[in-house]
């Protein structure tokens, strides 16, 4: 079975303040208290989303929420900033140790803004830069028109084989040769499998091309063991604190020492202000949870369980990209069953299941994307995944019922939240 690094208990907000917000502002209460009941009664398979600990939600609630510090620990531009660099200082140590990096810089407010900053650090307006597709499972920061990175930058995509689904390193090599990127990006937000990364910094190489791994999702995986990590090949990698990693929402970006100062630099003052010390203490919580063998149980038991849903969402008629996962995260084609994603997204919300859509390369329909980290954190094994992906299918066919079983079975599992 799963093991959690603290002992599971009923989600909800549960801290000293709480009354005083119920007597001061009802309305506020109530919101909160109703989503402490969605998420106990439902199941959150959102790839990107988990539940924090207790420990790291009070990092979250305490005084250093008052606490201005622009500037790094030891160079402030406030006063009584004393603890606040202790704290900042313990996370960036216990960050470089968690995942063997030189160098860490905690502050940046979520994954994209740890992108935006190494972007401003490497890059200049107009350099070319080679990442996934966002049809084939690239982020909005890897060449969005919608984004600053679409915008500022010329992007080109790689994408997946056809028959496979599998990154075509052939492709990449190709891309890198003709285009001369300035950098390259490895990463994205619907690709199940584990990069090369050492064929990506083998092309990077060779086109004298900046490496940069976008970790957000795997990071977790990568803390507890359960997934290779990018920091021996990548110039820079990019993360969040939260998804499998289970801390608070933020971003964190690791580097070699020659770039530090660059990074540090690009990170405040050019893209950001004054750090969330609250979120940093949080932060370094999370680091040390990970660092704990009962974590890198939790990391196999997440990719154990995203094998089993997606081996029983097979099962069930759903076409699973790639035929499978390496990690926490799930994509799959509804299509055989008779359903498009936001269709499909719709009937399984209604059924008690929150999940997102996403593209599926070579084909104009949505697919699902999902995750395990969540459900494996409330403590749900393979037995559960069997159970979850015989809801998948009932849910598209609407039978009655379901939403009292995924109810049932989300009370089960109370979440070590709150």
């Amino acid at each position: 079975m799963p093991v959690t690094t603290t002992a599971p208990h009923p989600a909800g907000p549960h801290p000293a303040g709480f009354e005083a917000l119920r007597r001061q502002d009802p309305e506020m209460a109530d919101v909160l208290l109703g989503e402490d009941e969605r998420q106990a009664t439902s199941l959150q398979l959102i790839a990107a989303e988990n539940f924090t600990s207790p420990a790291v939600l009070a990092a979250l609630g305490s005084s250093l929420a008052n606490k201005y510090a622009e500037g790094y620990p030891g160079a402030r531009y406030h006063g009584g900033c004393e603890l606040a660099d202790l704290a900042e200082r313990i996370a960036c140590e216990r960050a470089t140790a968690l995942f063997g990096a030189e160098h860490a810089n905690v502050q940046p407010h979520s994954g994209s803004s740890a992108v935006l900053a190494t972007y401003a650090a490497l890059l200049r307006p107009g350099d070319t830069v080679l990442a996934m597709g966002l049809p084939h499972g690239g982020h909005l920061t890897h060449g969005s028109p919608a984004n600053f990175s679409g915008r500022w930058f010329d992007f080109v995509g790689y994408g997946v084989d056809a028959e496979s689904g599998l990154i075509d390193y052939d492709q990449v090599r190709t891309l890198a040769r003709q285009h001369r990127p300035r950098a390259i990006v490895c990463g994205s937000i619907s690709y199940p499998r584990h990069p090369d990364y050492a064929a990506f910094r083998e092309i990077a190489d060779e086109a004298g091309a900046y490496l940069i791994a976008d970790a957000a999702h795997p990071m977790g995986l990568i803390a507890g063991g359960a997934a290779p990590s990018p920091v021996p090949y990548a110039d820079v990698v990019c993360a969040t604190t939260h998804k499998v990693l289970r801390g608070p929402r933020g971003g964190l970006i690791l580097c070699r020492d020659e770039l530090a100062d660059r990074i540090d630099r690009a990170v405040f003052p050019f893209t950001q202000g004054g750090a969330q010390m609250h979120t940093i203490a949080a932060k370094a919580v999370a680091f040390g949870e990970a660092a704990a063998p009962a974590f890198a149980a939790y990391a196999h038991q997440v990719v154990e369980n995203a094998r089993v849903l997606a081996a029983g969402l097979a099962a069930e008629g759903f076409a699973i990209t790639t035929g499978g996962t390496d990690t926490h995260l799930i994509t799959a084609d509804p299509g055989p069953l008779g359903t498009g994603g936001g269709t499909a997204r719709a009937l399984l919300a209604a059924a008690g299941m929150v999940l997102d859509t996403c593209a599926l390369p070579y084909g104009d329909e949505r697919g699902i994307r999902l995750g395990t980290a969540a459900v494996t954190t409330q403590g749900m094994a393979a037995p559960e995944m069997a159970e979850i992906a015989g809801f998948f299918s009932a849910a598209l066919r609407e039978e009655r019922g379901t939403r009292e079983e995924v109810r049932e079975l989300a009370r089960r599992f109370p979440s070590n939240s709150g």
